[in-house]
């Protein structure tokens, strides 16, 4: 089995700052994508980041373009997410996820497993 693990959810301000955390344990040989969703009371779960194996390929939503920046660690069992210039409309619990399909840019990531969530909260 794969288990995803998020950490670093916290309540910040407007304009504040913060990294989430996601460590895979189980067949993480099997993780050639790994990234961010996210999920909003009353909306969608909705994309947010992606990275590859390599970590030279990443892809970002239009909506935390510029802000949000995705790494991944040596051993590519950890996966970051550092947030920038925080909005009220970022507040959502963020989910990490992984596929074992290397995924074309124009394509959608089809996760076929998941974390169980961090809550992010920006207050205004």
């Amino acid at each position: 089995q794969v288990q995803l693990v998020e950490s670093g959810g916290a309540l910040v301000q407007a304009g504040g700052s913060l990294r989430l955390s996601c460590t895979a344990s189980g067949r993480t040989f099997s993780m050639y994508t790994m990234g961010w969703f996210r999920q909003a009371p009353g909306k969608e779960r909705e994309f947010v980041a992606r990275i590859n194996w390599s970590g030279g390929s990443t892809v970002y939503a239009d909506s935390v373009k510029g802000r949000f920046t995705i790494s991944r660690d040596d051993a590519k069992t950890t996966i970051y997410l550092r947030m920038n210039s925080l909005k009220p409309e970022d507040t959502a619990v963020y989910f990490c996820a992984a596929s074992s399909r290397s995924i074309p840019a124009a394509q959608a990531m089809a996760p076929e497993y998941w974390g169980q969530g961090t809550q992010v909260t920006v207050s205004s």
